[in-house]
C-alpha cells in the first residue's frame, strides 16, 4: 500500500495532521493507498512557499516562462503511458480514456505556451496632447484550484497551466480519491524547470478547502465539482474578496430531430452517455427524440446497443468503460436506478445485476436505459453521474427546446439533425453554455472557453481560452505625459483628452 504525500516548495512532504483517508482501486475494490488530509497549518505552509516564490517567477519574462511549459509538454509525452496507467488504476477509467484525459490537459498547456502574445496589453500613441495611454496585464499573485476526481489530469492542467504561464504561483487541492497523477504532474513541472514553490499540491477535505477560501494571500480560486459545493465555494470565496470561478453539475440533453442520421445519433449517444461510466460533467444523460416515430426507432436501436456494452477492468483495452470511482458512487447510482423504477419510468435495460468475473469486489455497473422519463422525475432533474441514459419523448421541436431551457442546469447540449435552419435556430435560442450540432460532447478546443450557464457555473469568466488569461491577470492602465517645457498651470477639472 502506497503512502501518499503533499508537494510543497518543490518537495514531497509527509502529512502531519494525523488525519488520513483511504485510496481504493475501483477495478478490484482493494485499498491501494493512504492519503493525508491537510490541516490549516499545512495549507498555510503551501501558501507561504507560493508567496515567497511568486515575485521572481512573475519577473521572469513571458518567453522564458513559455519555455518551461514547452519542456513540461515534452515530459508529459515522455511519461504518457505511466501517467495513464496510474490514472486508470486510481480512477477506474480505461487506459484509452485516461490518455484522452491527459491529452485534453496537454492541449491547454499548448495554448498557454502562447503567453508572450496572450499577455500583451494595448497602446494608444497621442491619446491627448503629448499623452500616451497603455495597459498592462499583470499576475494576481498566489491563486488556487480545487479539482474533482473525474478528470485528475485534465482539470488540474486546465487550472494551473494558464495561471502559472501568467506569472502566478498555484496551490492545487485535487480530489482525495485519486491524487497520484496531480502529484506526478507537479514533479514533472519541477523537472521542466519550474521554480520550487510555484506549483504546490495539498491533499485534503473540507478543512483544506476552507483554509484556501479564507487565506488572505490567495487572490483567486477555481473550482470544479457538484453544484452544491460550487455555490458554497463561490459564496465563501467572494465573501473574502477573492476572484472566484466555480463549475458545478450538469444534465446534458441531446435532441434527436426526425431527420437525424440515426446511425450517427445512436453511436453518439452510446459514446457520450456511457463513456467513462458516465462520470463526466459533459456526459449526455438525456436523449430527447422529437415525435413518437423517432422515439420508437431510437429506443429500438439503443436497447440493443446498451445491452451489448462491454464493461471491464481498466486494463482491458477492448472495454467500453470500466468501474465507477468508489463503492459509494456505485451505491448512489444504483439508488437512482431504483428511484427511477419507483417514479414510474420504464427501465428498458437494467444493468444493476452486472458482475465482473474475477473482479466481484470492483465497482462495476452495467449500462442502464430508461424510457418514458418525465420532467417531474428526480432522475431527470438531478445529476446521476453514472452509466444511465434517460429518454424523454417530445412531441415537437418547440417542446424539446423548452425541456432544455427549463432545466436548472445549462452546461452542454446537442442537436442531431440534417436541417441547417433547425440547427441554427437551436443554437441561437437554447439557454445553455456549450452547444453541439451533430457533436454529442461539445467541449470547446483549448483556445476557446469552457463554461456552462445557469446553475452549472458561478462567476463571470470561464475555463481555458482567452477567459483564463483574463481570470488569472488584472489590468493596469497607465496614462503618461512627458514634460515639454511648457507650463500650463494647475487644472482643477477632471482630465479629458480634449
Amino acid at each position: 500500500m502506497q503512502e501518499l504525500t503533499h508537494f510543497i516548495g518543490g518537495k514531497h512532504v509527509a502529512g502531519t495532521s494525523g488525519r488520513f483517508t483511504q485510496g481504493w482501486q475501483p477495478m478490484t475494490g482493494e485499498q491501494i493507498s493512504r492519503v493525508p488530509l491537510a490541516s490549516k497549518a499545512e495549507v498555510r505552509a503551501a501558501v507561504e512557499n507560493a508567496r515567497a516564490a511568486q515575485p521572481a517567477w512573475a519577473a521572469t519574462n513571458p518567453q522564458r516562462r513559455a519555455r518551461v511549459l514547452m519542456k513540461f509538454l515534452q515530459l508529459l509525452e515522455r511519461d504518457n503511458d505511466k501517467l495513464a496507467e496510474v490514472l486508470a488504476r486510481e480512477h477506474g477509467k480505461t487506459i484509452l480514456d485516461a490518455k484522452g484525459d491527459i491529452q485534453r490537459g496537454v492541449e491547454v498547456v499548448e495554448f498557454a505556451c502562447g503567453i508572450p502574445h496572450l499577455m500583451k496589453g494595448e497602446f494608444t500613441d497621442g491619446a491627448g496632447p503629448n499623452i500616451d495611454v497603455y495597459s498592462l496585464r499583470q499576475p494576481l499573485g498566489v491563486v488556487a484550484g480545487i479539482t474533482p476526481f473525474n478528470f485528475p489530469a485534465m482539470i488540474p492542467m486546465w487550472k494551473f497551466a494558464p495561471a502559472i504561464a501568467c506569472g502566478n504561483a498555484f496551490v492545487l487541492k485535487p480530489s482525495e480519491r485519486d491524487p497520484s497523477v496531480p502529484l506526478m504532474l507537479a514533479e514533472l513541472f519541477l523537472e521542466a524547470g519550474l521554480p520550487p514553490g510555484i506549483l504546490n499540491v495539498v491533499n485534503g477535505d473540507k478543512e483544506a478547502v476552507d483554509a484556501l477560501l479564507d487565506d488572505p494571500d490567495i487572490q483567486a480560486i477555481g473550482f470544479v465539482g457538484s453544484t452544491a459545493i460550487a455555490e458554497y465555494v463561490y459564496a465563501r470565496g467572494c465573501a473574502t474578496g477573492k476572484r472566484v470561478q466555480c463549475f458545478g453539475g450538469a444534465k446534458n440533453h441531446l435532441v434527436v430531430m426526425p431527420d437525424a442520421d440515426m446511425d450517427q445519433t445512436v453511436d453518439a449517444l452510446i459514446g457520450a452517455g456511457y463513456g467513462s461510466a458516465g462520470e463526466r460533467c459533459m456526459a449526455v444523460s438525456v436523449a430527447v427524440p422529437v415525435g413518437q416515430k423517432t422515439a420508437d426507432e431510437l429506443m429500438r436501436r439503443l436497447i440493443t446497443r446498451v445491452e451489448s456494452l462491454k464493461i471491464g477492468p481498466s486494463t482491458d483495452s477492448s472495454a467500453d468503460y470500466g468501474p465507477l470511482v468508489t463503492a459509494q458512487a456505485l451505491e448512489r447510482v444504483r439508488g437512482y436506478v431504483d428511484l427511477g423504477v419507483e417514479e414510474g419510468a420504464t427501465l428498458a435495460v437494467d444493468g444493476r445485476g452486472f458482475k465482473m468475473q474475477g473482479y466481484e469486489k470492483g465497482y462495476y455497473l452495467g449500462g442502464c436505459l430508461f424510457d418514458h422519463v418525465t420532467p417531474d422525475m428526480r432522475i431527470y432533474k438531478e445529476e446521476i453521474f453514472g452509466p444511465v441514459l434517460s429518454v424523454v419523448r417530445a412531441n415537437t421541436y418547440e417542446d424539446a427546446l423548452k425541456l432544455c431551457n427549463d432545466h436548472e442546469y445549462g452546461n452542454g447540449v446537442a442537436i442531431f439533425t440534417r436541417d441547417g435552419d433547425a440547427a441554427r435556430d437551436f443554437a441561437a435560442r437554447v439557454q445553455v453554455g456549450m452547444i453541439g450540432v451533430n457533436v454529442p460532447i461539445p467541449v470547446p478546443i483549448a483556445y476557446y472557453t469552457f463554461g456552462g450557464w445557469k446553475r452549472s457555473a458561478f462567476g463571470d469568466l470561464n475555463q481555458h481560452g482567452p477567459d483564463s488569461i483574463r481570470f488569472y491577470t488584472r489590468t493596469k492602465t497607465v496614462t503618461a505625459r512627458w514634460p515639454s517645457g511648457v507650463k500650463d498651470g494647475a487644472s482643477f477639472v477632471i482630465p479629458t483628452m480634449e
